[in-house]
Parts: structure tokens; C-alpha cells; sequence
């Protein structure tokens, strides 16, 4: 038997895109299988009883469970660190690793990865988010370095409600940003329909669009000594960067 890629995601437990989302992904790589942890998340704002669904003891809990059946990584398949802070992903890896003894990545760090590597710092940011959850990641990239050429937001307090951006809206919502000709879109939501039009969306537009779902997955194969460029269809981030990072 192939030996098994076992790929733990954690998700938001009112998320309904990332696990048929990231399933589809991986179809073309048979010995890769995701498996997912949910906790509970149920709106995005920064309200107090929002920002503690963020805290340490749940992540760890669905943590875990995935540790139970040993997986090769755990993924944070969410964006809170866009607002919370990138520190906030750094942490939640050491503490994932510490607690399980697996390698942990995220959608945030591994998209901020993509943008450093590649050198794409004048970026455009498409979102459901809130007005204030937009103007504190905005303020969150900017402080990292990064110019924030444009963005589109939903104003949406979510999170169910993101699953029903249809894939039409979100291309809109692509178009509109590009007008500003930023080095890359990023599509940062990971219960958005974002990564199945991101290739679509790079050959009308000329632009690389990195969503979040499909970052957290790139940034999970190359733990796992998966060559990306075997994932096909989902854009121009699994050809560009397909080395491995090993565990």
C-alpha cells in the first residue's frame, strides 16, 4: 500500500466550504486524504464574545482529536490572525506542535509566505468581512510591510453567511480590486467559494489570486513532501512554489 498524506485541518464549526473545498483540491492525489476538527465559530466581528472563539484551549482541544489519528500536519484552515494579529498564527503553531508533536501551519502565514517569497507587496484584499475587521487587517498588512492597493469587503458579521457568496460575486469583487493593478489578489475568508474561480480569475485578469483555503493546503503538501504542482485547476500557486519544507 502507498504510504498515506494525512492532512488535519481545524474548522470554524459554521463553516461550510473549506472540507468539500479542500477535498476536491487533493482528488487528483490519491495517497492525500484531509481530515477535519471543527470548533465552535459562529460570527466575526471584534465584540468581545467574537474575538474568544479565538482563544488557545478550543484550538487545542479539536487539536487533538486530529493528533488521535496521526496526521502529518495540522492546518488552521481560518483567517483570525488577519485581525487578531500574525503573531497569533506563530503562537497557535508552536502550541499545536507542543501539544501533539505534529508540524502546524495556517491560511494566514502560509499566504504571507506566498506574498514574501514571491515578492508581491502591493496587494489587493477581497473579503466578506465587516468594516472593522477590514480596517484592522488592512492595518495589520501595512504594518508588515505590505501595500494595500485596493480592497473589497462585504461588511458581512457572518459566519454561515459567507458560504453563500456566490462564485459570480466574488469575481466581481475581483475585477473591482484589479482596477489598481496590485501585484496579487488575495481572497482571505476560508468559508468563501474563492479558490475554485482563482484560476479563472488569474488568466482574465493577469493577476495571481492566492485564497486562503487553497494557502493553508499548499503550505500543508510541502510539510508533507507533496509536490504541489500535482494539483491542478486551482491556480498558478501550486506551479509557482512547489518545494517542500519537510516537518
Amino acid at each position: 500500500m502507498t504510504s498515506r498524506v494525512l492532512l488535519g485541518m481545524l474548522t470554524p464549526s459554521s463553516n461550510t466550504v473549506l472540507e468539500p473545498v479542500t477535498s476536491a483540491m487533493l482528488a487528483g492525489l490519491p495517497e492525500v486524504s484531509a481530515h477535519f476538527s471543527r470548533f465552535p465559530v459562529t460570527e466575526i466581528s471584534l465584540r468581545p464574545s467574537a474575538l474568544d472563539q479565538f482563544t488557545e484551549a478550543p484550538f487545542l482541544g479539536a487539536a487533538r482529536l486530529l493528533a488521535d489519528a496521526r496526521m502529518g500536519v495540522i492546518g488552521w484552515n481560518g483567517t483570525s490572525a488577519g485581525w487578531l494579529g500574525f503573531d497569533a498564527d506563530i503562537r497557535l503553531c508552536d502550541l499545536v506542535r507542543a501539544e501533539t508533536g505534529i508540524p502546524a501551519c495556517t491560511s494566514m502565514l502560509a499566504l504571507n509566505e506566498i506574498l514574501e517569497t514571491t515578492g508581491r507587496k502591493r496587494i489587493a484584499l477581497v473579503t466578506p468581512y465587516l468594516h472593522e475587521i477590514q480596517e484592522t487587517m488592512i492595518a495589520n498588512y501595512r504594518s508588515a510591510g505590505f501595500d494595500v492597493a485596493s480592497e473589497a469587503h462585504l461588511n458581512d458579521r457572518g459566519n454561515f453567511s459567507f458560504s453563500e457568496v456566490t462564485e459570480a460575486r466574488i469575481a466581481e469583487m475581483c475585477r473591482e480590486v484589479a482596477a489598481a493593478r496590485p501585484e496579487a489578489i488575495a481572497i482571505i475568508c476560508t468559508n468563501m467559494r474563492g479558490a475554485p474561480i482563482a484560476e479563472a480569475m488569474e488568466a482574465e485578469l493577469g493577476i495571481p489570486v492566492y485564497d486562503t483555503v487553497s494557502t493553508v493546503v499548499w503550505k500543508a503538501l510541502r510539510i508533507t513532501g507533496v509536490d504541489t504542482r500535482r494539483v491542478r485547476g486551482w491556480g498558478s500557486l501550486f506551479q509557482e512554489l512547489h518545494g517542500q519544507d519537510g516537518g
